[in-house]
Parts: C-alpha cells; structure tokens; sequence
C-alpha cells in the first residue's frame, strides 16, 4: 500500500510540474506578479531536476511553452555531472532535438546564460556546435543575432581563423567588401540606404532611423523581407485570408482580438474562415471524431491577462472554441461563454465568471464530453462550479458517461499548479490550444488513478515519437 501511495505523489508531482511548464513562462499574471511567478517556477523546476531527473527531461517531448523548455535544458546541462552515462546520452538526444525546434533568439539566449554560469565542457561545446551547423545560413544569423553568434563561437571554440565570417564577427573594418550577401549587406547599410532592403526587417528597422527613412515608406519597401507575424504585427489590415489561414490558431486568435469589434465585423467571413482552417489543421486526424461536445469558455474580466500577456488567456479561449468545433464535426458541437455572448467573433473581456451556471447549462444536453477553458476563479457566485461538477460525477454521472476536463491557461503561483475547479474532474494547464488534443489525452493521469509506472510509459512512449520526429 505505501509503494502505491508513493507512485501516486510521485505521478502527482509530475503532473504539477507539467502544468507548470506549459502555462506559466515567469511573466506577470492577472492576479500575480512577474517575481511571484519566477519563483515559484524556479522552485518547481529545482524540485524535479533532483528528485525526478528523468522525468525532467522528458518533459522535453512534451507540449511544454519555450521558456520552460530553455530552462530545462540549461539546468541539464549545468547539472551535467549529477547524470548517468545512459542518462546523458537520453537528455543529449532531447536537448537538441528541442533546440531545433526553438527560436533561435532563444537558444542564443541560453548559450549567454551558459557562457555566464562557466558551462563550458566538452559535451556542451558539441551541442552548441552541432546546432550552429544545422542553422540554414550562419551569415544571417551573424547579422541578425550578432551578439548570440560572438558569445557561442568564443564559448564553443569555434575554428572560425580568418575567413570572412570570423572577420565579420571579431574584426570589422577589416575587408572591404564581402561575398556573402547579408554581410556585405550589413556593411554597406551603414552608407547606402538602398542596402537596408537587402537586410532582414528586425536589422533593416535600425538603419532605417538611423538614416531617418520615413516609417511609412519604410514598411512598404522592406515588405518583401518581413515575415507574415511581422506584417501583421506592422499593418493590422495586412495579409490575405490564406495568409491568416497558415497562422498558428492561437497566434491568429491574439490578432483577431487586437482588431476592434467594427473591424471584425466587416471582416467576418474572412476571420471565421481564417480561423476554422487553423483549427482544421490543429485537429489533424482527430477532426470529428470527438462527438457530442459541449465547452464552457471563459471570457470574463480576468481572461484580459496582464500588461505583458494581453487577452492571452481569452485568446486560448477562443482558439479552443473553433478546434473543438472542429474535433466535434459539424451540428455535434455547443460553445458556452460565461459572458452569455453568442458569436465567438466579438467576445471581449467582461463581467465576473459564473462558471457553475455555465457547466449547468452545458450538461443539460448530456455531452459525450465536456471541456472547460478558464483560469478557474468561479466568483459567481464562488465555489458553485465545483460543487455541480461534485454532484454531477457522484450523484447523476457515476458511471462518467460524460467526460469531464478543464483546461486552465494560467499559472497560480501560490499553489505552484494551474487553479482546479473540483477534485473529480482532471485539470491541465494549457498555453496553446492547437496543443488541447494532446493535453486532454495526459489529462486522464491527473485524476488520480493512474501511479508513475503508467505516467513513465507515457512519457517513454512521447520521448520516442519525439525523437523520431527530430530525427
């Protein structure tokens, strides 16, 4: 009996710390600060690294946030020491397969922080290597991510000699012209206001003030460089409907809520169509199979998030809400906000969360399942939500012929978990919701009746497919 006792707090540690990783990414929350986070995150992460170092790094595979990935692998790497041989070679395969998915503004990132912590042995060196390698072109990235690619090749030992990258990094002035393009670019931008256009728009932007180009004329002529988040982010009228279409869903949900409502009204078709292929795509195989699906959405005060994460949690909200009526099928779905809006379109921040008359609305039509998206503050009134979920899993639903799970999109730093509604129902944190099908599937482990050794096999099972894929 206590071997099964430690098997359960051991899956349940895991849990939390996976909640943790894909949610919170140490920024301010709408009811926490930046500080409370980090702490409590760091906190978390220091735990599983020691008591559960396997485990840690297999969270790489999962459908963790990137700040979250970042830290793991700096800590593995800086803990190197306290791992096995065969447990280096595991994390090995797993941090570069997860720094080949990452930004690579990212990973520059956290080769500085390694550089800083002294982190300089021969396995670190090979990873940094072998991931400069793999970059497409390392005279882009000498240009756009200077600093990051001086910090790595002093770090790492690069024989970089005296050809012109190396020259371009440690001794500018040095040549007077360069073959690669973007470098022989670069030098002639700080003269040659025509070059600004050869340059990628994030290097182009700074030469642009400085030779006092006007940000109009600016915008229209290095449109060509820009990447599609960059002229949706500089012209919020820009892209086309297929351009909006091949978006991330949760990204095109961020943008769809930045538009004003008139804006989004006159551009109904497009958004909604726009929308419902990403979700399409999300979905994946899945696509109609789930059901009778009924969903819970919270679109109350709190999903506005925080000055740093605006409308984040609303955004996730609403990209949930096009994926589940994808997974559904068509007539098989049903969306209930806790505002009562009635068009996914023009949902904004607004009024309290009466979570619980909202899930009693949803399960008076008997769904096959049920999804909750909400940070999981029921205020009105408090505490009702978990109690119809109790009386409904004890009392009406016993043998679960309705499949319950909340999704929670933020982070409650002072319970270092997601905030759950009730004990009967599982609950995961969630950042992306194309991630939601995922989640949902590691959602049964966290109701409490399933030990480590089905949680590891999971994990195994992930860390496989993961490595695969990378491969």
């Amino acid at each position: 009996m206590a071997e099964t006792f430690a098997d359960l707090i051991a899956a349940e540690d895991v849990l939390l710390f996976v909640n943790a990783a894909v949610t919170s990414t140490g920024q301010r929350e709408f009811r926490s600060e930046a500080d409370e986070q980090r702490l409590s995150l760091s906190f978390l992460h220091e735990y599983v690294r020691v008591n559960y170092r396997s485990v840690y790094a297999a969270a790489l595979a999962l459908d963790i946030n990137d700040h979250n990935a970042a830290l793991i692998v700096e800590r593995l790497l800086r803990t190197a020491g306290e791992a096995s041989a065969g447990e280096k070679r595991t994390e090995g395969a797993l941090i570069a397969a997860r720094l080949a998915a990452l930004p690579p503004q990212r990973v520059y990132r956290i080769f500085r922080a390694l550089r800083a912590a002294k982190v300089n042995n021969r396995r670190t060196r090979a990873i940094m290597r072998d991931w400069l390698a793999a970059r497409p072109d390392a005279g882009h990235d000498a240009v756009k991510y200077r600093s990051g690619l001086t910090t790595l090749a002093r770090h790492a030992h690069l024989p970089l000699g005296k050809d012109e990258l190396g020259d371009f990094l440690f001794r500018p002035g040095k040549r007077a012209r360069y073959e690669h393009a973007f470098l022989d670019a670069y030098r002639r931008a700080h003269f040659e206001q025509a070059a600004i256009y050869e340059l990628p728009y994030t290097v182009a932007e700074g030469f642009a003030a400085k030779h006092g180009v006007a940000r109009a004329q600016f915008l229209e002529r290095i449109a060509p460089r820009m990447t599609r988040l960059e002229r949706l982010r500089t012209q919020r009228s820009a892209g086309t409907s297929a351009e909006l279409g091949a978006m991330p869903l949760t990204r095109l949900a961020l943008y769809v809520l930045t538009l004003p409502i008139d804006e989004r009204v006159a551009r109904r078709a497009e958004l909604t169509g726009a929308l419902r292929s990403a979700a399409r795509r999300s979905a994946g195989p899945y696509a109609g199979t789930w059901g009778r699906v009924a969903a819970v959405l919270d679109d109350s005060y709190s999903a506005s998030g925080s000055s740093v994460k605006r409308r984040r949690p609303l955004a996730v909200a609403l990209g949930c809400h096009f994926l589940l009526e994808a997974l559904a099928g068509p007539g098989s779905y049903r969306a209930h906000w806790t505002s009562g809006a009635r068009d996914p379109l023009l949902v904004r921040p607004i009024g309290p969360t009466p979570l619980g008359s909202r899930i009693l609305d949803a399960l008076e039509d008997a769904p096959q399942r049920l999804v909750i998206v909400s940070d999981g503050w029921d205020n009105a009134p408090p505490g009702l939500a978990g109690e119809v979920l109790r009386v409904w899993r004890t009392r009406l639903d016993p043998d679960r012929r309705t499949s319950v799970v909340h999704v929670n999109p933020v982070y409650d730093a002072d319970v270092f978990d997601v905030r759950r509604l009730a004990p009967s129902v599982p609950t995961t944190g969630i950042r992306d919701a194309e991630d939601l099908a995922a989640l949902v599937e590691i959602a049964q482990f966290a109701e409490g009746r399933t030990g480590a050794a089905e949680l590891q096999a999971y994990l195994d099972e992930r860390t496989d497919r993961f490595l695969e894929g990378a491969s």
